[in-house]
């Protein structure tokens, strides 16, 4: 049993434990499918994560802040405004950033990552529409819900982002390129993680999740999917539809643990050497928004 996840940091190269949240009763949990069925009819729901947000939007809230603070060790020199201006945790979590805080690449050939997060990247994808994730197998149809969308990312790639609490939780459009509405998919809101992912290999698949095509000049069409994780109640768009400019914001996470997942068409892209080499030793790379990812081939 482990209770920590290792990462690399990208930008030091530093490996670093993450801890796990009450890993042990998460493995109790896992293992039992009383508890599992439990925890789907209580927890999992949309209406517990509602309740959850509502207490995270409370005035009263706003004394968690400076412990969120210092538990996850935020930088609050590149956070838009101080701490005393927000008006509950939930709206510091979803904080903007000051402008250039995360600088986005301007070669239109280099692919920049669209948020924070600890990232896996997959070359191609295996067995046609299967998306590798931590020794376990995602259907991509069943991601997307849909097995016409799934086609043309048949034998393409893939990049998973997992956003933990301390991370930034905007997400923006990592190239130039025309987007559509984003479609929303109803889910439940499983927490997202080794343990989780074990006895729940698709577990993406069963999670509320948001899709955009964004539809680019260097990277073919792009399938962007943000994934709401436990206690996440809404995944909020902020952009409109059509043409947009990488670095924009998409849209943020309220409150709890989400991931972004890209998926691209065959050919469309190489991944940097690193997050290949890392993801095939099982190893997340914690990532900046708007570092670089891969490029055009």
């Amino acid at each position: 049993m482990t209770d920590q996840v290792i990462y690399r940091d990208r930008k030091t190269g530093e490996m670093i434990s993450e801890p796990l949240i009450l890993p042990r009763v998460q493995y109790a949990l896992a293992r039992s499918r009383v508890a599992m069925f439990v925890c789907d009819m209580l927890l999992n729901t949309h209406a517990f994560c509602w309740l959850l947000g509502k207490g995270m939007d409370w005035v009263g809230s706003r004394k968690k802040i400076r412990s969120f603070v210092k538990k996850y060790d935020i930088d609050l020199d590149e956070v838009a405004l101080p701490v005393e201006q927000y008006k509950n945790l939930n709206a510091f979590f979803a904080r903007a950033l000051k402008p250039g805080a995360r600088p986005f690449a301007a070669d239109p050939t280099v692919f920049c990552s669209p948020a924070d997060g600890k990232v896996l990247a997959y070359p191609k994808l295996c067995e046609q529409t299967r998306l590798p994730v931590k020794g376990s197998h995602v259907d991509i149809a069943s991601l997307m819900a849909s097995k016409t969308s799934a086609t043309p990312y048949c034998n393409g790639a893939a990049l998973v982002i997992r956003l933990a609490p301390a991370d930034y939780h905007r997400f923006h459009f990592p190239v130039d390129g025309i987007a559509t509405p984003p479609t929303e998919i109803s889910g439940r809101y499983y927490l997202v993680n080794p343990i989780l992912l074990a006895v729940k290999p698709d577990l993406f698949a069963h999670n509320k999740r948001a899709m955009t095509s964004l539809e680019t000049a260097y990277f073919g069409r792009v399938m962007i999917i943000e994934i709401a994780g436990w206690a996440v109640g809404r995944i909020v768009q902020t952009h409109p539809s059509g043409r947009v400019a990488r670095g924009r914001e998409k849209g943020y996470f309220q409150f709890g643990g989400s991931t972004v997942v890209l998926l691209f068409e065959p050919g469309r892209i190489v991944f940097d050497a690193d997050l290949i080499r890392d993801t095939r030793a099982g190893i997340e790379v914690q990532v900046l928004m708007g570092s670089q990812l891969g490029v055009s081939p």
